[in-house]
Parts: structure tokens; C-alpha cells; sequence
């Protein structure tokens, strides 16, 4: 499937495929506030995500930094001028604190070898895995939800 984003990806860019590809990040109301080579930056709402007790909604709190990193993936295939697909392999969520407020999600991106490796593997063998973590942010900065996966992404 092809997409036609630029290598150089905007935040309303990755906002636009993440609506178009994905439909529950609209109903999310998810929006990418920093897309650069350094981290994803992704936000939602509470109201959209909330559960009965007026907090976000644990599968919100997943889909939101899964929805992080996968960009992230996404974004490096896209600046290495690869039009690929990208699946979760595995994640795992630690839940620390509720979340009272609008969801933040931050994934920090893989730069240098990390990226080189995966992109030598993914040209050689037309898949490739790569790890990620993300976190969200809850009140006053904390942490609410350590995120960790393994993603592929397949030419």
C-alpha cells in the first residue's frame, strides 16, 4: 500500500495517516504534536478515552504509546525512502499512576547504529524487528504508563 507522505514528515502528516489508516485514533481524537528524528510526541483527550471513573481508559493508555512507537517505525521507513508495513510483534504496559487529564504519549526515537541495523537487515532480508519504549506522562510530568514493544516492519 502506498502513502503519499513525504520522507520529511509533518505532525499533521503522521496525524493525517494515523486517521486514514488507523480509524480509532480519530475516534480518539489522537493528534501528533512533535514529529522529528529525535521523538514522537502523540496526544489524545481524556473525554473521548475516559473510563466510568472520570480517568483515561487502560486500552487507551496502550493504543496511545503503541500508537507511538509504531509511528515511529513508521517515520524511519519513510525517511529512508521505504514504503513498507509496520505490525506489533509483542508489547507489554506497566500501569503506575492514573491519568486524570489529557493523554501524552513519548517515544523516543532510535538513531545511529540502532537505525543502520535495522535498515541493512530490512533491505537485505525484507523484514525487520526493532524495540521500543515509550511512556505516558501523567500529572505534574510523572510517569503513568511504561510501554514496551517489538515491532516488524515488512517490505
Amino acid at each position: 500500500m502506498s502513502h503519499s507522505v513525504p520522507a520529511s514528515i509533518s505532525p499533521e502528516g503522521l496525524t493525517a495517516f494515523f486517521h486514514e489508516q488507523i480509524p480509532l485514533t480519530r475516534a480518539m481524537g489522537l493528534r501528533a504534536i512533535e514529529a522529528s528524528a529525535h521523538r514522537l510526541v502523540l496526544e489524545a483527550p481524556l473525554e473521548p478515552n475516559r473510563n466510568h471513573l472520570g480517568t483515561a481508559f487502560g486500552g487507551s493508555l496502550h493504543a496511545l504509546p503503541t500508537l507511538a512507537c509504531y509511528g515511529a517505525v513508521w517515520m524511519t521507513l519513510r525517511e529512508a525512502g521505504l514504503d513498507g508495513h509496520v505490525v506489533v510483534r509483542r508489547s507489554a504496559a506497566t500501569y503506575r499512576r492514573a491519568v486524570a487529564g489529557a493523554l501524552r504519549a513519548v517515544c523516543e526515537r532510535p538513531t545511529g547504529a540502532a537505525v543502520e541495523h535495522f535498515l541493512v537487515e530490512l533491505r537485505r532480508h525484507r523484514k525487520a524487528g526493532m524495540e521500543l519504549t515509550a511512556l505516558v506522562e501523567g500529572a505534574a510530568g510523572k510517569t503513568a504508563v511504561e510501554f514496551n514493544g517489538s515491532f516488524v516492519a515488512l517490505l
